[in-house]
C-alpha cells in the first residue's frame, strides 16, 4: 500500500491548523475559512505578479453560485442588462433570467477563431441604450466555453479599457485557466492584465470567477470554487458579504480542495515530481485528443472546426442540407439537435446542439467535449464519421 509523501501529510496537517477546532463538520467564515483564503490570495498574487487580499475573496460551492450572487446584486429589474458572449454557457442567460434581467448578447466572430471584438461589444451596448437598457456589467469566459478560445494578451487590455470607460463590471469567467493548448497563446487573468494597464481598485471593477471543476483536476462533485471581487466600495461589499451570509458558508470539502488546486506542489517538494508528471500527461493528452476530434470534424463533409486553443470543447459548424432542415421543422425540433439526437440514437454519442449555446441565426453548430479517454478516441471517431455519411447521403440536397 502506498504512503503519502512526507510533505502531503505536513500540508494537511497545515489546513487541519487552519480550521478553527480542527474539524471539519462545522460552519466556515460566510467568505470560507481565512488561512485557506490567505493560500489563494498568496497563490493569485504568485500568478499575476500583482497584490492580492484574502479578504477580497469569496469561497463558493464553485463558480456557479458565485456568478447568482453576482446577477442578484447586479440586476434590480428587466431594465437591467448584461452583456453576454454568444455562443455562451447558459448559466449566465439562465442566471440573468433567473434574476429578472436582461440578456444583452454580443457575438464571437468564428471567422476569427472565435474573436471578440470590441467593436461588437460597442454595437450592442448602443443598441441596448437605445431600447432603456441599462446594461450594468460584462461576461468574458477565457478560455472559452463552448468556443475553447484563448483572448490575446491586447485584446483583454482593449475589454479593460471599454468596461472602465462605459462603468461596467467585468465578469471574468477564468475557470478553464490551466486549460490551455497551444504554444503561442498563454492565459492572462483579468487582474493581472488591468493591473499592468495601471488601473487599480478605484478604476475598475473586476470580479474573478476560479473553480475546482476544471483545469487538470477536475472535482467536478466536491463542488469547490471562489470569485475575487476587487474595486467596490465598503457599500457594496457590504452587500456582497450579507448575500454570503444568507448561504451561511460553502461547504468545507470544497473549501480545502481549493486551497491546493491554486497552490499545487513546488520546486523542492518530495511530491513535485510526481505531481508535475501527473499534470502535464493530463494535460497533453487533452491537446491530443482536442487536435485529433478537430482533425476529424474538418474531414466531414459540410462540417469546419476552429482550433482548440483551450477549454475542454469543440464547437464545429455544420452546413446541414435543405432537406435536414425541413425533416428536422416536421417533427418541431431544432436542426442541430435533430443532428444530434440522431446521432446519439445511432451511435451513443453525446454532442450538444449549438442552439442550447446561442449562434449566430441561420447557423449551426454542436459542442463536443475532449474528456473520453484518450484510447477510445479512435473509435468515436470511427462512429461519428459512418453515422455523418450515412446522414448526408440520406438528406443530401
Amino acid at each position: 500500500m502506498a504512503c503519502c509523501s512526507a510533505d502531503s501529510i505536513e500540508r494537511a496537517r497545515k489546513i487541519l491548523d487552519q480550521i478553527p477546532g480542527r474539524a471539519t463538520g462545522a460552519y466556515s467564515h460566510s467568505q470560507g475559512i481565512k488561512g485557506l483564503r490567505d493560500t489563494i490570495a498568496a497563490a493569485i498574487e504568485a500568478r499575476d505578479g500583482f497584490p492580492a487580499d484574502p479578504n477580497d475573496i469569496f469561497m463558493t460551492d464553485g463558480a456557479s453560485p458565485a456568478v447568482h450572487m453576482m446577477m442578484q446584486l447586479l440586476i434590480r429589474s428587466e431594465k437591467d442588462g448584461i452583456l453576454c458572449p454568444i455562443p455562451q454557457y447558459p448559466l449566465y442567460c439562465a442566471s440573468i433570467a433567473l434574476h429578472g434581467g436582461t440578456l444583452v448578447p454580443y457575438y464571437l466572430d468564428e471567422a476569427t477563431g472565435w474573436g471578440l471584438e470590441v467593436s461588437e461589444l460597442k454595437k450592442q451596448l448602443q443598441e441596448a441604450k437605445s431600447n432603456g437598457i441599462t446594461v450594468r456589467a460584462l461576461v468574458v469566459i477565457n478560455p472559452g466555453n463552448p468556443t475553447g478560445q484563448v483572448l490575446a494578451e491586447e485584446n483583454q487590455k482593449a475589454i479593460v479599457e471599454f468596461c472602465k470607460e462605459e462603468g461596467l463590471v467585468l465578469l471574468a469567467d477564468e475557470v478553464y485557466q490551466e486549460n490551455v493548448y497551444v504554444p503561442e497563446k498563454k492565459f492572462h487573468s483579468f487582474k493581472k492584465v488591468a493591473r499592468s494597464m495601471g488601473y487599480g481598485e478605484k478604476d475598475i471593477h473586476l470580479v474573478s470567477f476560479q473553480s475546482v471543476s476544471k483545469g487538470y483536476y477536475g472535482e467536478c462533485g466536491k463542488r469547490g470554487g471562489y470569485m475575487e471581487v476587487t474595486g467596490f466600495g465598503a457599500d457594496v461589499r457590504e452587500h456582497i458579504y450579507k448575500l454570503a451570509s444568507v448561504n451561511l458558508c460553502s461547504n468545507i470539502t470544497g473549501q480545502i480542495l481549493a486551497s491546493p488546486v491554486m497552490s499545487p506542489p513546488k520546486v523542492g517538494d518530495k511530491s513535485y515530481e510526481s505531481y508535475i508528471a501527473e499534470r502535464d500527461g493530463i494535460l497533453s493528452s487533452l491537446a491530443r485528443r482536442a487536435k485529433t476530434l478537430e482533425d476529424a470534424f474538418n474531414k466531414l463533409e459540410g462540417i469546419t472546426c476552429n482550433k482548440a486553443e483551450g477549454a475542454m470543447y469543440l464547437f464545429p459548424r455544420i452546413n446541414l442540407p435543405k432537406k435536414a432542415i425541413k425533416a428536422a421543422e416536421e417533427v418541431k425540433t431544432a436542426p442541430d439537435l435533430f443532428y444530434c439526437r440522431r446521432l446519439l440514437n445511432e451511435t451513443g454519442i453525446v454532442f450538444v446542439p449549438g442552439s442550447g449555446f446561442g449562434q449566430v441565426p441561420g447557423t449551426w453548430h454542436f459542442r463536443c467535449t475532449i474528456l473520453p479517454q484518450e484510447e477510445k478516441i479512435p473509435a468515436i471517431v470511427t462512429r461519428l464519421t459512418d453515422y455523418h455519411k450515412r446522414f448526408m447521403d440520406e438528406f443530401r440536397d
